[in-house]
């Protein structure tokens, strides 16, 4: 599956967000990216808050626009709020659950240790980052994984921090558990996915 292997600092400079989770690494962040900064800023319209929102979101859990229109048109097909069906998918991602236990730093981070089969679901090993958890599965990472520097500082982090884990998963050590299914007040970033639906409804 394709993905964004770009410049990372200007995604989040366009969306004024930390995307990848680069804390004070990331600077300049409420200047827009450029040669022009803020000069080449215009007001935003209806269409251009509709189209910045759908790309924050993308970009967030690191989705190509083919991909991200699969999601949004299987949510578009489920009863219930549109939008929240399709934010709800998102976080049932395996990549996103791997960031989400606090086994990685980003979300960039938790895909490649899914791709390099560092991640085990159900105690098998599993390489697709987009592969839909349910719940009673159990995710954790190898001993492999965790002799990573960057993985062991990261774990090393959870118990010393003060980390919140979100309420639709438990963790234990290195592994997780899926409790229930997630719903939206579990996801904290700042999103409006009513402005994806309309700008998919056009």
């Amino acid at each position: 599956m394709a993905r964004y292997t770009g410049p990372k600092d200007r995604l989040s400079r366009r969306e004024n967000f930390d995307i990848f989770s680069a804390g004070t690494k990331l600077t300049r962040l409420n200047v827009p990216p450029g040669v022009h900064g803020a000069k080449g800023t215009r007001g935003s319209s209806q269409f251009g808050r509709q189209l910045r929102e759908k790309q924050k979101v993308k970009r967030i859990y690191g989705l190509m626009e083919a991909q991200f229109r699969r999601y949004v048109d299987e949510a578009a097909k489920t009863r219930g709020n549109t939008g929240e069906a399709l934010l709800i998918s998102l976080e049932e991602r395996l990549d996103n659950v791997v960031f989400r236990l606090g086994f990685a730093p980003s979300r960039p981070a938790a895909r490649q240790l899914v791709s390099h089969r560092h991640v085990l679901v159900n105690g098998k090993k599993l390489n697709i980052p987009s592969y839909k958890v349910k719940v009673g599965d159990t995710v954790g990472i190898d001993s492999k994984a965790i002799a990573i520097p960057e993985v062991k500082s990261t774990l090393d982090k959870l118990d010393k921090e003060d980390f919140t884990l979100p309420g639709w998963l438990d963790r234990k050590a290195a592994v997780g558990k899926i409790v229930k299914a997630p719903v939206r007040a579990d996801i904290v970033e700042p999103i409006s996915e009513q402005d994806i639906v309309e700008f998919y409804s056009r």
